[in-house]
């Protein structure tokens, strides 16, 4: 089974390649796409949340709780916060992610349960675009995307490293299938996280269509505003 250094070199590989990309292909600005492959680059520890204590949980869960907070500073912008509350409210996001979230991990969290499936990663991408808002509607599934690639790179590793090539042909190790999977061994980890995947879906689809809406409603101004200021003031004789 691949380790930290190789899962962290593989996404940051992937990552690089993502934003590179973006930008050559698609225009996207620089530093958009610097940030895309960073994403990247970090999820690809995110299936190892469920390893128990370890580098890729503490790594992951610091990196979290930092990150978190500075993608929705547009979102407390839209929110109309004052800064002494988006500092309170960054502090709140921060400790409950570093010392919360990764406290649940460690006592409930099963290895190579749903945390590694395909359905964990489309929740990592939810979450990173209810998380990050922009007022361009692509810049937010670029950003998703570069958190889901980032993810299934992962298990794309753990899939490859679970078949052993030898002299009578490949052999397969009893983890083959564990990381690319649509349901695990337990029931209530699968009921418990296609429930927070339909859910954190609604609320994305919901946050889209007002994000599109709002996006539509402002170019519609600007170009209103454009046009009176490009229209000429008619002459009046006096």
């Amino acid at each position: 089974m691949p380790g930290f250094k190789i899962h962290i070199t593989g996404s940051t590989i992937v990552g690089v390649a993502y934003g590179a990309g973006a930008w050559y292909l698609g225009g996207i600005p620089p530093e958009t796409c610097v940030l895309a492959a960073g994403l990247c680059s970090v999820s690809g520890m995110l299936p190892d949340l469920d390893s128990g204590p370890g580098v890729p949980l503490r790594e992951s869960c610091a990196f979290a709780a930092a990150v978190v907070p500075m993608l929705m500073i547009h979102r407390f912008h839209q929110m109309g916060f004052p800064l002494e509350t988006m500092i309170l409210v960054g502090a709140a996001i921060y400790l409950t992610i570093r010392f919360g979230v990764s406290t649940l991990l460690k006592r409930f969290a099963i290895h190579r349960g749903m945390f590694h499936s395909l359905p964990a990663a489309l929740i990592a991408g939810e979450i990173a675009f209810l998380a990050f808002s922009s007022e361009q509607p692509l810049y937010r599934y670029f950003i998703c995307g570069a958190v889901v690639v980032g993810f299934l790179s992962h298990l794309i590793l753990d899939e490859i490293w679970s078949v052993k090539l030898g002299m009578f042909g490949p052999s397969f190790k009893k983890s083959f299938g564990t990381a690319l999977k649509f349901a695990g061994p337990t029931l209530w980890s699968n009921v418990l996280t296609y429930v927070l995947a339909g859910l954190l879906g609604i609320a994305t689809a919901q946050d889209a269509a007002w994000s599109e809406k709002t996006s539509i409603a402002k170019q519609q101004m600007e170009q209103a505003s454009r046009t009176i200021q490009t229209t000429p003031t008619p002459w009046v004789r006096r």
